[in-house]
């Protein structure tokens, strides 16, 4: 058992219809909202008007065009308008993209220079705007969580944005998420998978958070395939925003060894160079890492997954349900939709994977020399190379 120290100062507001409830708590900050969004999603479902309605009573500055992969652009924008017009709180309305653009913007509010400094040096992140959430994809967990992700094209880099810069509330209707396409509802599942798997596949578990994580990997697999045939299964949806949000919050790590997220480094790297769908990238990538990090010193760590997750026969060996266990995560990753190759992510060039290596191991937070197979350079090149 391993020690850890622990903290979620965010209220999460679920169920439907529970946007009625945002003005009651937005109330105490102030008359300034910054509105931030995507693309035109949140038009096309009505979700926009019901937000300009509830509002009404404020002054209201839009941000909008958040992309995915949200890049620093976007950011500095925001940080210009917000001190600009002396923003108040911000209000963020969409998936993980638009919310960690907003987290790198609350945090900018109050830094003399430009924020993507605040992606490079964490300790740099210190007062941030109130910022409240407006959930519209089950994904990343940043509803729930104090970080965030931003890119910057111009380097080629996509950073963790450390710092407990936390929403004040999140409000979760699993009913907007019902016109998500197929392929971000499947990409979003991985995400949640990967969340969890950062954590899960580590040298030393326990009895709670082991339970806690399978049970997470269970909900996934049981209810992505509902959602992608009834996009209207408010229960499948439901449950699937429901584990979004544990994924990236600590809880599936507690008393765990450490892990360095060793999937998650690699992905940036391939999003920062291709722009690529986060969780597409991490569903191959995952296979790809867990069949290199496969011996006999890792094997039961694999076959518990397959047993408690899959409900292999325990009988049949623990070096064959480690195999097993991998081979029917690559199995549904294909089923919902999601490449198995880099070639079918369209990356079909590994021109970029030593620089790729080399970014990981002077900027990444995480130790991959730590991972349940120590990675080092060579490692990750090998990774990215077996998953051509």
């Amino acid at each position: 058992m391993h020690d850890y120290n622990y903290f979620v100062p965010v209220r999460l507001v679920f169920g439907k219809g529970k946007i009625d409830e945002l003005p009651k708590y937005m109330s105490k900050y102030g008359r300034k909202v910054l509105l931030a969004y995507g693309g035109g999603s949140i038009k096309k479902i009505g979700l926009y008007d019901k937000v300009k309605e509830l509002l009404s009573g404020y002054e209201v500055f839009e941000l909008s065009g958040i992309e995915p992969n949200p890049k620093i652009t976007s950011v500095r924008k925001g940080v210009e308008l917000v001190k600009k017009e002396n923003i108040d709180f911000i209000v963020a309305v969409g998936g993980g993209s638009v919310l960690d653009c907003c987290k790198n913007i609350a945090a900018g509010a109050f830094y003399d220079g430009d924020p993507w400094d605040l992606v490079l040096d964490g300790s740099k992140v210190g007062k941030h705007l109130p910022f409240f959430t407006v959930l519209t994809l089950s994904a990343t967990g940043s509803e729930y969580d104090g970080g965030g992700v931003i890119s910057n094209p111009d380097t080629n880099e996509k950073l963790a944005l450390l710092g407990e810069i936390f929403p004040e509330v999140s409000i979760m209707d699993p009913q907007y998420t019902f016109s998500v396409s197929k392929w971000q509802t499947a990409a979003g599942s991985s995400d949640i998978m990967s969340h969890v798997f950062e954590s899960y596949i580590v040298k030393d578990g326990n009895i709670f958070t082991d339970g806690v994580c399978e049970a997470m990997l269970k909900t996934v697999i049981e209810c992505t395939p509902r959602a992608l045939e009834k996009p209207d299964d408010y229960d499948a949806r439901a449950q699937l925003m429901m584990v979004s949000s544990f994924g990236c919050c600590g809880l599936p790590a507690l008393g765990r060894t450490n892990s360095p997220w060793v999937c998650h480094a690699i992905e940036h790297e391939l999003s920062a160079y291709y722009d690529i769908t986060h969780g597409a990238g991490l569903a191959l990538i995952t296979t790809a890492w867990m069949k290199y990090s496969l011996n006999e010193e890792t094997a039961p760590r694999f076959a518990r997954y397959g047993i408690n997750v899959f409900g292999l026969n325990p009988a049949d060996g623990v070096m064959a349900n480690a195999e097993e266990a991998i081979k029917r995560t690559s199995e549904f990753f294909k089923k919902i939709g999601m490449p198995q190759t880099l070639r079918e992510a369209g990356i079909n060039s590994d021109e970029h994977f030593e620089a790729m290596a080399d970014h990981i191991f002077s900027h990444w937070f995480g130790d991959l020399k730590s991972a349940i197979r120590p990675l080092d350079r060579n490692d990750v090149i090998a990774i990215l190379r077996s998953a051509m």
